[in-house]
Order: C-alpha cells, then sequence, then structure tokens
C-alpha cells in the first residue's frame, strides 16, 4: 500500500556508514555484524587492524560491506589517524563506542596502573572517539547517532570490578553530557547498557556454580545472549529512535531492578 505506516523500515540502516570500535571480539563483534545485517556498511576498528579480518570476511560473505581500521581509543592522535582513513570511505552516520577493558580483583589489590587502564580505556577512549566523531559530523553538515555501550554497573556496583564500575557510570553522565550538547547538531547520543551476557569469554564462569548463584540473583532468571541486543542496538541507531538522546537503555532482565 502507497504511503502505508512501515516502522520495521525505521530499523534498517542502508545507506548509512558506521563504526565499531572494539570489533575484533566479543559484543564489538556482533554489533558489526548486526549493524551490516540491517544494511550500513561496516568500518571495524581495533588496536590490531589484522585480528579484524575475521569480521570483516564474515560480513563480506553475508553480502555486507566491512573495512578494518586500526584505532587506540586511549590515544588522540590514534583515533584522529583512523577518522582521517576512514574519511576516504565516507563521514559515519553511527558511532558504537564498544571498546573496553576490565581488571577483576579487590578494590585494595587494585593498582593505579589497572585504574588508569580502565578509566583510559572506557571513559576517556569513549569520550575522544565520540567527540571527534561529532567534530566531523558538525564540520561535515550532518546529523548522526553515538552509541555508547555502558553497562547495568554503571548504575549498580559489583565486588572486584571497582574501575571498571567506576568507568561505566562516567560514560552514563558523558552521554548525557554529549547528548545535551549536541543535539543541536542533530546528533543524538545515547547508552546501551547490557547486563551479564554470554560470551566465548565469560561462558565458563557463567556456567560455573559461582554463575548459576549470579543467575539466581537475576529476576528474569536467565543471562543475556547476544541476540537479546540487535533490538536495542537498531532502535538507538537507526531513525526509529530519532527523538530519543541522553537515554541509557538497560538490556538486563530486570537485573537494576532487583531488591536489594
Amino acid at each position: 500500500m502507497t504511503g502505508a505506516f512501515d516502522p520495521i523500515s525505521r530499523f534498517g540502516l542502508r545507506g548509512k556508514l558506521a563504526l565499531v570500535t572494539g570489533a575484533s571480539s566479543g559484543l564489538g563483534t556482533h554489533f558489526a555484524q548486526v549493524l551490516a545485517g540491517a544494511g550500513a556498511r561496516v568500518a571495524v576498528a581495533a588496536r590490531r587492524a589484522d585480528k579484524l579480518q575475521g569480521v570483516v570476511q564474515a560480513i563480506t560473505a553475508q553480502g555486507g560491506e566491512a573495512r578494518a581500521f586500526a584505532l587506540d581509543v586511549t590515544d588522540n592522535a590514534s583515533v584522529r589517524a583512523c577518522f582521517d582513513a576512514l574519511s576516504a570511505w565516507g563521514l559515519p552516520d553511527v558511532v558504537v563506542n564498544n571498546a573496553g577493558v576490565t581488571v577483576t580483583r579487590a578494590l585494595l589489590e587494585q593498582t593505579e596502573d589497572d585504574f588508569d587502564h580502565v578509566l583510559d580505556t572506557n571513559l576517556k577512549g569513549c569520550w575522544l572517539v565520540a567527540t571527534e566523531a561529532a567534530r566531523r559530523m558538525v564540520a561535515g553538515g550532518q546529523g548522526g547517532s553515538i552509541v555508547n555501550v555502558a553497562s547495568i554497573l554503571g548504575e549498580r556496583v559489583a565486588g572486584g570490578v571497582a574501575p571498571y564500575a567506576i568507568s561505566k557510570a562516567g560514560v552514563v553522565q558523558a552521554t548525557k553530557a554529549m547528548a545535551l550538547e549536541l543535539a543541536r547538531h542533530r546528533i543524538r547520543v545515547n547508552a546501551l547498557l547490557p547486563g551479564y551476557v554470554v560470551t566465548d569469554l565469560n561462558r565458563d564462569f557463567l556456567t560455573s556454580e559461582a554463575g548459576d548463584k549470579l543467575r539466581s540473583r537475576i529476576p528474569s532468571r536467565r543471562f543475556g545472549e547476544l541476540a537479546d541486543l540487535d533490538g536495542p542496538l537498531l532502535l538507538l541507531a537507526s531513525d526509529a529512535g530519532a527523538a530519543m538522546s541522553g537515554a541509557t537503555l538497560a538490556v538486563d532482565g530486570a537485573h537494576l531492578v532487583s531488591s536489594l
């Protein structure tokens, strides 16, 4: 029907260029594939571009377009160089700030190096990439969507990961600050807050006895799967979320609202 209301098409990204940081494994690899599946050309970035070839091949094998770029999010010169290299392909419409690390040990055993490593990657890196992307979007006269990958630990805490929780709380507030100042430029900034999601990196722990105890404290009694993040990611990245900016979207099986 001509002119029919088609909400599904608003989640599509055909004709868009997306950049995903930390794309060599885990959530980043999955996000890149989801965006490509929605029609976007995808620039995948990580410290070592050679580790991205498998992601590029997987996307192109499914008929998508992807290119790999070297990027150290903690280094402003590297961030600028990545965007310079990407400019030959285009100006990104979507940026997914996914690069992240953690150090797991008790608070009193955490070192200054641990703190710097986590905060520089998770918070400073998010800031450097988002602000560089925004400057170029403004200079190019186009709007865009920036999706910062935070965590439910940005709003609640857990033992053994203090620098990580601190960094993700910073990402939540940075998202709101960016959204406030960039709205006039038609740039939306939102945060995705995954709960515990099963990946190759954490599968052994989540399926252990300790993992079962953790799962029992989640109201839904289940850990997330990568596919659970697909709809929320596309909502924030696409025109389906055109009126959303400064939002924090938790995908956690009600973990954040569990009773104390």
